[in-house]
């Protein structure tokens, strides 16, 4: 069989049963459903993974007891077509500085700083190859499984076959289940440990299993790549991770600053980045006094504003963009940035707040993103999350209107921008 018979879907007999459900307009039951499913194993998954070199044994034993997980999130049953998101488009979209909360950063801040005396050695180690400082590794490590003390309980191959079966991103988990097969077939971990998050992360660092294929590394020499129980293993997958996407050695991620307002915050955005002493001539400073470090004058900077007016201000370098790798969110990025720095230096908090702005639906975002390009602003979409494309056209519409850019949005701009 070849690969474009696989991603054609099910086999015939498969194909009927769902046919006959969408035709007749009713669900299968979950009994039905596990039928199919079963036989969706049996004579659609296999063909690839043997192609992809699992043998049948580890095929069995991987999927032996493995019923679907009707709990999980983003599922369409046999004979129902994907529902309109209506409560994703009404959550709320709350105020920045929500990502921050002191709960949270003290624990990553204090559980890295305890494990940087703990693990020196090993994180010397990891970046004397991959070039990532330890302090970015203990972030990221804490941010995604508080340093492994998160109970990850899922069986993978539940999860992800459950996902790939009838998630709405069926052929993205499809392609994850065949990369977690061929991790047990490698010997990495037996399919009984193979435990995942319900979304199918994996470990320590919660890789994808293709992530792991690609990134993970056997950091303590025992012949595994196991980021389950493995220290050295996880510290060394998550640097060779963003080694990887091209961290650049002796980087900082960014600095705090201080924007004038002569300066506009629509100049936000990896696109416009400029040299870090052009930024200080447009009067640009660190928020502690310092200098921008004489290494970075001729380099590359990028101006972050995430909450716009309403909240700190960043330059950050190329390495911010390469933590947004792990996790394409800004707040992410600086999430990391910012715990690391605390980690290492023992860095107090922003110095400038996050403003009380918020409150905001998702699809209010989404209406005025929608309106922002029909007037010809790329606002990078109408996904209903003010990323710097939305938040540098509300600046730059704002500025044509004679107002005050605050390039972030609320109540009086959805009103405003009709």
């Amino acid at each position: 069989m070849s690969k474009r018979s696989w991603r054609l879907g099910l086999t015939a007999g498969i194909a009927m049963a769902f046919a006959l459900c969408s035709s007749t307009g009713f669900a299968t039951s979950k009994s039905e459903t596990e039928a199919l499913f079963q036989n969706w194993l049996a004579n659609d998954l296999w063909p690839q993974a043997k192609a992809k070199g699992v043998s049948k044994a580890t095929f069995d034993e991987a999927f032996a007891g493995v019923k679907l997980n009707f709990d999980l999130p983003d599922l369409v049953m046999p004979g129902e077509k994907p529902q309109t998101p209506q409560k994703q488009a009404q959550s709320e979209f709350g105020s920045p500085g929500k990502y921050f909360n002191a709960k949270t950063v003290n624990a990553v801040t204090s559980g890295g700083a305890a494990r940087a005396g703990q693990y020196s050695r090993t994180l010397k180690a990891v970046e004397s190859r991959y070039g990532v400082p330890g302090e970015i590794v203990l972030a990221i490590w804490g941010r995604e499984s508080g340093f492994g003390s998160v109970k990850i309980p899922y069986n993978a191959f539940a999860v992800l076959g459950t996902k790939a079966f009838m998630a709405t991103r069926k052929e993205m988990f499809r392609d994850e289940l065949v990369a977690a097969l061929e991790i047990v077939q490698n010997g990495y971990i037996g399919p009984a440990n193979m435990k995942s998050s319900w979304a199918g992360a994996l470990g320590q660092p919660q890789f994808m299993p293709t992530s792991y294929l690609e990134h993970a590394v056997d950091f303590d020499g025992d012949g595994r790549r196991d980021i389950w129980n493995s220290v050295p293993d996880t510290l060394g997958s998550i640097a060779h991770y963003l080694a990887q996407y091209g961290w650049e050695r002796g980087r900082d991620w960014g600095y705090e600053v201080n924007v004038p307002d002569s300066v506009s915050c629509a100049l936000e955005g990896p696109d416009q980045g400029k040299p870090f002493a052009s930024w200080s001539k447009l009067g640009i400073t660190r928020v502690n006094g310092k200098p921008f470090p004489a290494s970075e004058t001729k380099r590359e900077g990028f101006l972050l504003m995430p909450a716009g007016r309403h909240g700190p201000a960043f330059i950050v370098t190329k390495n911010f963009y390469v933590l947004k790798e792990y996790n394409m969110s800004d707040l992410y990025a600086l999430f990391i940035g910012h715990a690391g720095d605390r980690i290492a230096h023992g860095a107090q908090g922003f110095s400038a707040g996050w403003g009380d702005v918020g409150g905001l639906y998702r699809s209010d975002i989404a209406g005025l993103q929608k309106r922002l390009e029909k007037m010809g602003y790329d606002a990078g979409g109408a996904d209903g999350f003010p990323g710097f494309k939305t938040r540098r056209s509300i600046g730059s519409w704002q500025a044509k209107q004679g107002m005050a850019a605050t390039c972030f949005p609320d109540r009086d701009l959805i009103k405003a921008i009709r």
